[in-house]
């Protein structure tokens, strides 16, 4: 039985938008005291941040394809501590984003998964050095890595909040 590429990078982008749908409706439930909260390690708005990040550079064809989001801070996209000697680097101040500017990176996100996954190539190798796999299977990984994140922001709002992120099963206009 022949696979057929085409259908598989639709089903992909089906998944990634209801994922991002999902994120999407935890990033506006979120009341803005818990969008800051420093009572957590990594607080709601740069988990969701994170999670925009790694999505968005994880559809790039490989890291020298990447380009950040316009507004993107040195460092922003790293939850915990980074070390200056590991980047050699002072550690610079992050200023927190604002629900709009995630919204905003987040629109962003969603059309470069539109875009770019409905044209790879999912045999080819991963373009990212560190993932032994070819583009199949980062779309996989980045999909898990959006579910993980999206999933701690859900229990986050449920616990903190008392509020709920429905499950959406296809992104509208699906």
């Amino acid at each position: 039985m022949a696979i057929d590429e085409t259908r598989i990078r639709q089903q992909l982008v089906r998944q990634y938008l209801a994922a991002l749908a999902m994120l999407r409706q935890a990033i506006e439930s979120c009341p803005d005291t818990l969008w800051l909260d420093t009572k957590y390690t990594n607080r709601f708005w740069h988990i969701a941040y994170h999670t925009v990040f790694y999505t968005h550079f994880y559809v790039q064809a490989s890291e020298e394809d990447f380009h950040p989001w316009e507004h993107h801070q040195k460092g922003s996209n790293y939850l915990g501590a980074r070390t200056p000697a590991a980047t050699g680097e002072p550690a610079s101040e992050i200023m927190p984003y604002t629900r709009s500017d995630v919204l905003e990176y987040w629109i962003l996100c969603r059309d470069q998964v539109a875009k770019r996954v409905a044209q790879d190539k999912l045999d080819a190798e991963s373009g990212f050095s560190w993932l032994p796999f070819n583009r199949f299977e980062v779309h996989l990984y980045n999909l898990r890595h959006l579910a993980h994140h999206t999933g701690q922001l859900a229990i986050r709002l449920r616990t903190g909040a008392n509020v709920g992120v429905p499950w959406i099963a296809k992104a509208a206009g699906d």
